[in-house]
C-alpha cells in the first residue's frame, strides 16, 4: 500500500514540477476559448483513456464549457477486446472528429495514456486539418519507448505529442503498472488514470484562475448531491443543453 502511494505521489509530483509551462500554455488556450464563450472538446480514445474525458465533463468544480466526445467505439462497456480493436483501427478517429463537426473555432483536448494508437492520431490529424487547435495529454516516455511497428500504432507511427499544437506530458512509465510483487512476473498497480485526472484538473483549475484574473467568472458545475447543487446548475443549463451533445 505505501509503495503504491509513494509511486503515485512521486509521479504526480513530477508532473507538477516539470509540466508547469505546458500546463500554463494549455490553460491559456482554454481560457481564451471559454472567454469567447466557446466549448472545450475533450476526447479520450482508448479503453481507460475514456475515463479521462469523463473526469472533467459534467464534473463538480469543473468548467461547464467542457464538452466530452463520448464516442462508444472504444468504451469498455461495449467489450474490452472490441475497444482495443477499434482504437487500433486506422481511420476511426477521423470519423469521430468529422461527426463532431469540429472546425476553426474549436479547441480539442486529446488524452491517452500512451499517445500512440491509430484512432488517437487520426483524431489529432483530422482536427488539425479542419482548423481546430489541439492539446495532447499523454506520456512522452511511453510513446517514445514503444516500437514503431507496434500493432496499436497509426500507419504513420507518429506520437501524439508530435502532432498536436500543445502537449502536456503525464510521465506514465511504459507498461503503466509500477509495483513488483514477489512471485509475479507482471507488474501490478496502474497509474495512468491518476496521472490523467491530475493533469486535466490542473489545466482546468489554472484556466479558471486565468479567467478570474481577466474579470471573467466562468460557470462551474456544483455536485447535484450537494446542498443547492441542482438549483445552482439549473441557472446555467439553458446555455449549454443544446450545445453540449452528451449533456
Amino acid at each position: 500500500m505505501s509503495e503504491y502511494l509513494t509511486a503515485i505521489t512521486t509521479l504526480l509530483g513530477r508532473i507538477e514540477a516539470e509540466e508547469t509551462e505546458s500546463v500554463e500554455a494549455a490553460a491559456q488556450a482554454m481560457a481564451e476559448q471559454v472567454g469567447a464563450d466557446r466549448l472545450i472538446q475533450v476526447y479520450g480514445p482508448g479503453g481507460h483513456s475514456n475515463l479521462a474525458a469523463q473526469e472533467i465533463f459534467f464534473r463538480a468544480g469543473g468548467l461547464m464549457h467542457v464538452s466530452a466526445i463520448l464516442d462508444e467505439g472504444t468504451l469498455l462497456s461495449n467489450g474490452a477486446l472490441r475497444s482495443m480493436a477499434v482504437e487500433r483501427t486506422a481511420g476511426y478517429g477521423r470519423i469521430v472528429i468529422e461527426n463532431a463537426e469540429l472546425g476553426p473555432d474549436d479547441l480539442l483536448i486529446l488524452v491517452n495514456a500512451y499517445g500512440i494508437n491509430a484512432a488517437l492520431i487520426d483524431a489529432a490529424l483530422t482536427a488539425k486539418d479542419r482548423g481546430a487547435r489541439t492539446i495532447g495529454v499523454s506520456s512522452r516516455e511511453h510513446a517514445e519507448r514503444t516500437a514503431k511497428d507496434h500493432p496499436a500504432r497509426h500507419p504513420s507511427a507518429a506520437n501524439l505529442h508530435e502532432v498536436v499544437d500543445l502537449a502536456v506530458d503525464t510521465k506514465v512509465p511504459i507498461g503503466d503498472a509500477v509495483i513488483e510483487l514477489d512471485g509475479m512476473s507482471e507488474r501490478v498497480g496502474a497509474v495512468s488514470t491518476f496521472a490523467n485526472a491530475f493533469t486535466l484538473n490542473l489545466m482546468v483549475m489554472r484556466t479558471i484562475e486565468l479567467l478570474i484574473e481577466r474579470d471573467v467568472v466562468p460557470p462551474v458545475w456544483r455536485s447535484g448531491n450537494a446542498p443547492g447543487g441542482d438549483e445552482a446548475n439549473a441557472a446555467f443549463i439553458g446555455r449549454f443543453r443544446e450545445r453540449v451533445r452528451w449533456l
